[in-house]
């Protein structure tokens, strides 16, 4: 089952008509747009600038490349006017079919919208309108386009001739974002540099709502506009659209950007698209090497396509496409041995000295897509923007009542609620970081060394106390719901975490009696589980737990296992557990929108993926080696970013690592996906 992961389930493909014309046509390419002679959209080409045409443009071009007719119309504006430039490695790209494009908000898996109008550019193909680029690569976009304020918009550009010949497998793109209030780019992005490095960083960014090149799309739910509109946030913060250079930090000052990474996954690219097209060696073994489902599924057609379907199965084929990479590479610094994997993952530390995490320990991600985390090595609590940015100040969100902030919570407000284990207490933090909670925090309900916190789809939050074996509950207010000793019973025995699915049923995991179990309680506190707990499965010490969107219960142990139950407590998983994908002490696990599971691997610093079914997708020595710290929490945000909370990590490293794109997105926070019933399932 290796690549597997059930992702966006559509399998449609564009065939593209690639611009393959005789010499005669290429001549308008390369002369014909370079000039800024087009109009406001839904306009003709004016009688001057037609005139213009036709005297530079031979008799036999005429025939097929000048057939726009004249309409009067208002003078030419320079206020949409986008540039750029199209270059395979170091070439430019003659020739190249530019679409405008816009991801579809009506559906997962709904074909994205052209936004270039034919009847202004004169060309168009199945893809949509588009603008060929001239001899230098070059192509202008002017009064051709509409777009709506807030839709989120990219760049794609097929075929064309990188030196070698006319390669219909060269496929480039670059993520412009939100369409601005006015309709115009032309402030925000005047020019864009669109080459391999732009088609990694858009490929990545946007992945977790791309099927393909020309199928990127969401719901229409208002949570799911802002994550998509986060995730064409993604590329930008690790690439210039300006240069198509990968960076060394994010635009922020705190996150280390893998460079070398990006640039050889680049450079895999560079090797068809600077070939003699889809039948060379370079083109036939990338495309082969990268199908929709990795190993199996549909074959891309084009680079951008093979980017994005690189980008959803990362451990997939890495030898063979690590082996594209030919001397000279046309992007430096890359990768000088092979990688364990493709992931591209940001590692955000102290940079640039301000809102870092220092000893991470505990995540939640927002509505926003904001992460939050908790740091045991300065008792202080941080918030980082959805492209990591600091929201907090350097030492962070502190009160004088924390003393070991643990477990962190989002509830529905949006505010973020901690609970200390050495203070026994709650801290409710507002979204900008001011304390709403009472001095000394609020206490009582039970509260004694509790370990982790969950907030319900009705506001309520819980704790598990490890110390005396119980479960606090306070109200959204902070009013205590448990009784001074907590609601006790249900065979909890030392609870190291908890989570609460789509009924606000409360499911405890326990250390204890060895090997570990299950417990179960009411949203009154009242013990399900009373004659005996939940045992079997494979637990074996566990650690975290973690629900789906079937209510079915997902068990980290530190035995190097997963574990599934189904509602009823039945183990799902064999008597030994689920096994493999790099399990190595796992201390946490989450669910993403797709149903595969994510666990982080204390001991050997890495990050496993299963699927649903319970195999695993990453590798025997889990994903991400090098880029993760002691890995302590795992949470994926709405984006389908993955964020780690390394607990070894000091201000000056890896205190916390984002993957770009590695997963499906999902609803956050998990109150409101608790609430919503949607739990484990995309915005």
């Amino acid at each position: 089952m290796g690549g597997y992961k059930p992702r966006i389930e559509n399998n449609l493909r564009s065939q593209h008509d690639i611009f393959t014309g005789p010499a005669s046509e290429q001549i308008i390419t390369t002369g014909f747009f370079r000039g800024p002679i087009f109009v406001r959209s839904h306009m003709r080409l004016r009688t001057s600038a037609l005139l213009s045409c036709l005297a530079s443009i031979p008799f036999a071009a005429l025939l097929t490349g000048c057939s726009m007719t004249e309409t009067a119309s208002s003078p030419l504006s320079s206020g949409m006017v986008i540039k750029g430039n199209v270059h395979g490695g170091q070439q430019p790209v003659v020739g190249s079919h530019v679409y405008l494009m816009a991801a579809n908000t009506t559906a997962y898996g709904a074909p994205s919208t052209s936004l270039l109008v034919a009847s202004s550019t004169g060309f168009s193909d199945t893809v949509g309108a588009y603008v060929p680029t001239a001899s230098d690569g070059s192509f202008t976009i002017t009064g051709d386009y509409t777009c709506t304020s807030g839709t989120q918009v990219y760049l794609y550009a097929l075929g064309g001739n990188p030196g070698a010949g006319v390669n219909s497998a060269a496929g480039f793109l670059a993520a412009l974002g939100s369409c601005p209030s006015n309709g115009s780019f032309a402030s925000t992005v005047p020019f864009i540099y669109m080459n391999e490095v732009s088609t990694v960083a858009a490929a990545y960014g946007i992945s977790g709502f791309a099927v393909d090149a020309t199928h990127v799309s969401s719901s229409g739910t208002a949570t799911a506009l802002t994550d998509i509109a986060n995730a064409f946030l993604n590329p930008g913060n690790i690439e210039s659209i300006a240069t198509g250079t990968a960076l060394t930090l994010t635009p922020a000052g705190n996150g280390v950007v893998p460079q070398t990474t990006i640039n050889a996954l680049a450079n895999i690219l560079a090797s068809c698209v600077n070939s003699t097209g889809p039948t060379s060696t370079a083109c036939t073994t990338l495309l082969a090497d990268a199908k929709s489902n990795g190993s199996t599924g549909n074959t891309p057609t084009d680079t951008a396509t093979a980017a994005i379907n690189i980008a959803h199965n990362p451990g997939v084929n890495v030898a063979p496409l690590y082996g594209l990479i030919a001397a000279p590479a046309p992007f430096s610094p890359s990768l000088s041995t092979q990688p364990n994997d493709f992931l591209v993952g940001v590692t955000y530390g102290g940079v640039n000295g301000t809102g870092t995490s220092n000893g991470a320990f505990s995540i939640a991600i927002d509505a926003h897509g904001d992460a939050w985390f908790t740091n045991v090595n300065n008792n202080s609590v941080s918030k980082f923007s959805s492209t990591g940015a600091p929201e907090s100040p350097a030492a962070g969100f502190t009160t004088a009542s924390q003393g070991i902030p643990a477990g962190i919570a989002i509830d529905l407000n949006e505010d973020a609620w901690v609970v200390d284990s050495a203070s026994n207490n709650l801290t409710e933090f507002a979204t900008s970081g001011a304390v709403l909670s009472p001095a000394g925090g609020y206490t009582g309900g039970g509260l004694s060394v509790p370990q982790a916190i969950s907030v319900d789809g009705t506001g309520s939050v819980w704790a598990v106390n490890f110390h005396t074996n119980s479960l606090s509950k306070f109200t959204s207010s902070g009013t205590a719901l448990s009784t001074s000793a907590g609601f006790t019973g249900g065979q909890i025995n030392s609870p190291t975490s908890l989570a609460i699915d789509a009924r606000e049923i409360v499911w405890v995991a326990n250390q204890n009696p060895t090997p570990g179990s299950l417990s179960e309680f009411s949203a009154a506190g009242a013990p399900i589980t009373i004659a005996a707990p939940y045992t079997g499965g494979g637990l074996n010490n566990p650690q975290a737990v973690a629900i789906d969107a079937s209510n079915n219960v997902w068990v980290a142990s530190y035995g190097n296992t997963l574990s599934e139950f189904n509602s009823a407590g039945t183990a799902l998983s064999p008597s030994g557990g689920f096994t493999g994908g790099g399990l190595n002490r796992p201390h946490a696990v989450a669910i993403d929108g797709g149903g595969n599971v994510w666990v982080a691997n204390f001991a050997s610093s890495t990050v496993s993926e299963f699927n649903n079914g319970g195999l695993p997708i990453s590798l025997t020595t889990g994903f991400g080696p090098g880029l993760f710290n002691g890995p302590q929490a795992i949470e994926i945000d709405g984006a389908g970013n993955v964020w780690v909370a390394n607990v070894n990590s000091t201000a000056t490293n890896a205190a916390v690592t984002e993957l770009i794109g590695a997963a499906v997105p999902r609803v956050t926070p998990l109150s409101i996906a608790i609430q919503q019933g949607t739990l484990g399932s995309r915005p």
